[in-house]
């Protein structure tokens, strides 16, 4: 008998039973315990936990998830026949471990109940198609590369290019919305957690948010299972609770990295760039768990970020990912550093699904943006060799420049869709002798939106909106901004034009 009174009662229940043969850290080898499931949650004599990794002839991999390692010759018994996560509505606006535990202080979390961790993707014939807009607040995604309710959009890019950023802006944008948030952070700096929960806190998102930390300094195995930790907590509120659910994994580069040492370790014959042979299936069993029901006409939208390095979309992990989502946000450092934030690549970017949810205003005003940032790359590289340019070119170069600068937005800038409507509709249509405050437009736009309730609202509103912003403009035409770097020399050409 030991001195763990559950521990007794699963043995004497006939359990499955096993013995630890072997430990190295968070790996325990266990011989016996059979039959068993993969997966299998196991409870070990000194009460700590672990899970059915790999099920070999002669014995099985259990990662464990103690902090303490267990003694070879300890007694292991099947506590659960999956592993499960504790998951409850109670977890909304708390920052939570792997395991559940609260990190921020604020006392115990109360579970509603329990969810498999490694749970399966719904059925085909239980879904529906997706038609309904999710609002992200960024001007350039909900205009050309819009994100469904229900839909997995992939976002990858280099380091340091505002991947992160962007997840955060499109979590604040829900505040005013019927979405939860889930923020997954997979194998961080402390440092990154802190700027996170200071970003939502400050912006009084974290009401509507649960974020699910593992760092650096965390196991290997806690690393491993934060994503479906993480969207064990989405599926809850979204299956069973009847509640829209937005779930960003940050990022799954380090969740690959995390498995491959993992699988080497345990002996599994490596694969592509040394990652184990079902690297895919790992992703792709994870992702394929969102979508829209159509028993509650509900759904669970994901944001995979993928690190790219040296912006090489092409290598394993990014190309993965995009063979597994409806669509990708490639974020660009060259974009990142001449042009905009947040640094979106509009030529290699795409939303296979989004355009549904659009309205056809939104959809003509997108594609009219769409040619006149084409005109405008146009016209800066001729005006870098010192070609002379037309004064069509000209006009192109400028209405280029004004978009660059009204598509900028901060961390904190989100505008709504009729809002994101005005603004285009005003900027894209504007005659070539006249000039807008953008400061003013962008302020406004927001504060004018709501007035709009049907379209025949839209005319007025746009056109008092417009009035503003022209009223505010500077004398002074302003002279072309410096965002892309093919545009340096348009200044000059201007000038020659006008002789």
């Amino acid at each position: 008998m030991s001195d763990n009174k559950h521990f007794d009662q699963l043995v004497a229940a006939g359990k499955p039973v096993g013995e630890v043969i072997a430990v190295d850290r968070f790996m325990v080898r266990v011989k016996g315990m059979q039959p068993v499931n993969l997966h299998a949650l196991v409870l070990f004599e000194d009460g700590s936990k672990g899970y059915v990794h790999h099920i070999n002839d002669d014995h099985l991999v259990i990662l464990h998830l103690g902090v303490k390692p267990v003694v070879v010759g300890t007694t292991a018994v099947v506590q659960h026949d999956q592993l499960v996560a504790k998951v409850g509505k109670d977890f909304i606006g708390r920052v939570v471990s792997v395991t559940g535990e609260p990190l921020d202080g604020k006392g115990p979390i109360a579970a509603d109940a329990v969810w498999p961790v490694f749970s399966e993707a719904p059925s085909f014939h239980t879904r529906e198609a997706l038609d309904r807009q999710l609002e992200t607040g960024i001007t350039i995604i909900d205009t050309l590369f819009p994100l469904m309710r229900g839909q997995r959009m992939a976002v990858l890019g280099d380091g340091k290019v505002g991947k992160s950023t962007l997840a955060t802006q499109i979590a604040l944008n829900q505040i005013n919305t019927d979405i939860i948030s889930v923020y997954c952070l997979v194998a961080k700096r402390r440092s990154d957690v802190d700027m996170l929960l200071t970003r939502l806190l400050s912006y009084n998102a974290m009401e509507k948010t649960i974020v699910i930390v593992s760092t650096m300094a965390d196991s290997l195995v806690q690393s491993y299972l934060a994503p479906y930790v993480a969207c064990s907590m989405a599926e809850y509120l979204w299956q069973k609770c009847d509640q829209d659910t937005f779930l960003i994994y940050d990022d799954l580069t380090a969740h690959a990295h995390t498995y491959r040492e993992i699988a080497l370790l345990s002996g599994s014959s490596p694969g592509r760039d040394s990652f184990p042979g079902d690297m895919f299936y790992a992703h792709s069993s994870l992702l394929e768990r969102a979508g829209k029901l159509a028993a509650n006409h509900k759904t669970l939208t994901t944001l995979p970020m993928v690190f790219a390095p040296g912006g090489d979309i092409t290598s394993y992990l990014p190309t993965n990912v995009m063979s597994i989502t409806d669509g990708q946000w490639i974020l660009d450092m060259k974009v990142f550093r001449d042009t905009m934030r947040p640094a979106v690549n509009a030529g290699l970017s795409v939303s296979r699904v989004g355009g549904r949810g659009q309205s056809s205003r939104h959809k003509k005003l997108g594609s009219q943006m769409l040619k006149t940032l084409t005109s405008h790359a146009q016209a800066a590289e001729f005006a870098r060799f010192g070609s002379e340019l037309a004064p069509d070119a000209l006009q192109s170069l400028k209405t280029g420049d004004m978009l660059y600068k009204l598509l900028n937005q901060g961390p904190g800038d989100v505008y709504s869709l009729m809002a994101q409507q005005l603004m285009l509709d005003i900027a894209l249509n504007l005659e070539a002798d006249q000039s807008l405050n953008l400061e003013l437009l962008k302020k406004t736009a927001n504060e004018l939106a709501p007035q709009v309730k049907e379209d025949a609202d839209f005319d007025k509103v746009r056109d008092e909106l417009k009035k503003k912003a022209l009223m505010a403009a500077p004398k002074t035409a302003a002279k072309p901004a410096a965002a892309p770097a093919a545009a340096a020399t348009a200044p000059e050409k201007k000038e020659e034009a006008k002789k």
